[in-house]
């Protein structure tokens, strides 16, 4: 295992070396290649860096034991020995994850896409209550939210709504959240007190680097015209909305949010660079059964996983089995406890299969 890092690792300084070659820069074909390879070595690289290191200051420091000190200054160096052989055996783990290719998107931004389901203004208000319990959890956690693209209700609710979401381990934690979500509550206008049940479909894309994968100028059709607006000062009088299709595949993004045209554009090719990723993937998953069945995050979106029951306050995710009494807290994006249940059922599958 770690004959293979050294590996990489020589291979990594060698492509820093290529890519500040003249030659190099300015090939952008070559250019981009070598940069792809740099960044899919790079976490493993990083990782095997620190667990060297870690091992040369365990190495130091049972070299002090050796000689004659106090006992209490003994004893501060066995237990900093412990500490750095726990983080050594944590770097062990995430080598062999990385080099089975398990944890290649775990640390990339994530784009999250919204809609309403079955259930008419209380579908739309429910997927506007998913979109700030992810914020909350977002802000929670430190991470950076980004608006791409929103289309509101009349009565203040979503029928779409897209968003990046950027930091550490935002996929590994987002990536479950795929899928339907039902509410069951009674609505605000509901005379009668009775319990509607609604639903909202949540996708996590994984955001790809421009180099994860090339889209050619040609297959693109790019329309604009002028964003909706609600009147006043406030609406748009320019054509600043994009609508871009994708040709050989048919999808089409639009984005209106930005005043600018050239920041519309921007975001629109995010969100379908990410969309077509996502659509690759699927397709190299239908050959791949087994492993699709092993990762809880990415079953089929139309599968239902989890349920909101605002009288019982009780939420339950049916993969996995999870039931909590805390719905009001979860939706204030206290997702952790659920989002660790999940992670680790899909750590005790992974094992199993092995």
């Amino acid at each position: 295992m770690l004959e293979q890092l050294e590996k990489f690792e020589k291979r990594y300084v060698e492509l820093e070396h290529l890519l500040a070659d003249s030659a190099v820069v300015t090939n952008k074909e070559l250019c981009s290649k070598y940069a792809k390879e740099l960044s899919d070595l790079g976490k493993s690289v990083r990782i095997y860096r620190e667990f060297k290191d870690i091992e040369r200051q365990i190495q130091g420091l049972e070299n002090e034991l050796k000689e004659k000190h106090d006992k209490e200054f003994l004893e501060m160096v066995k237990t900093e020995i412990g500490e750095l052989q726990k983080r050594r055996d944590e770097l062990k783990s995430q080598i062999e994850n990385s080099l089975k290719g398990e944890d290649k998107d775990l640390d990339k931004s994530v784009i999250v896409e919204i809609r309403p389901g079955t259930g008419g203004d209380e579908a739309g208000l429910f997927a506007a209550d998913l979109y700030r319990m992810y914020t909350k959890y977002a802000d929670l956690r430190g991470w950076k939210v980004e608006m791409m693209s929103s289309n509101t209700t009349e009565v203040g609710g979503f029928k779409e709504i897209i968003f990046a979401v950027n930091g550490r381990d935002a996929y590994k934690r987002m990536k479950f959240e795929s899928g339907v979500h039902r509410v069951q509550r009674v609505p605000e206008t509901e005379a009668q007190g009775r319990i509607h049940t609604s639903t909202a479909t949540v996708v996590v894309l994984v955001e790809p680097e421009e180099v994860d994968l090339a889209i050619e100028a040609k297959d693109l059709r790019v329309d604009t015209y002028r964003a909706s607006g609600h009147g006043g000062q406030g609406v748009q009088k320019t054509d600043s909305a994009v609508r871009i299709t994708h040709i050989p595949t048919g999808t089409i993004v639009t984005c209106q949010d930005e005043r600018s045209q050239i920041k519309n554009r921007a975001k629109a090719m995010r969100v379908l660079r990410a969309r077509l990723l996502d659509a690759k993937i699927e397709a190299d998953m239908k050959n791949m059964s087994q492993q699709r069945r092993l990762q809880i995050g990415a079953g089929d979106r139309s599968e239902k996983i989890r349920t909101y029951n605002f009288p019982e306050h009780r939420v339950t995710d049916h993969r996995i089995n999870f039931t909590m009494h805390r719905l009001e807290e979860l939706m204030e994006g206290n997702l952790d406890e659920l989002t660790e249940s999940l992670i680790k059922a899909e750590e005790e599958e992974k094992r199993k299969n092995r």
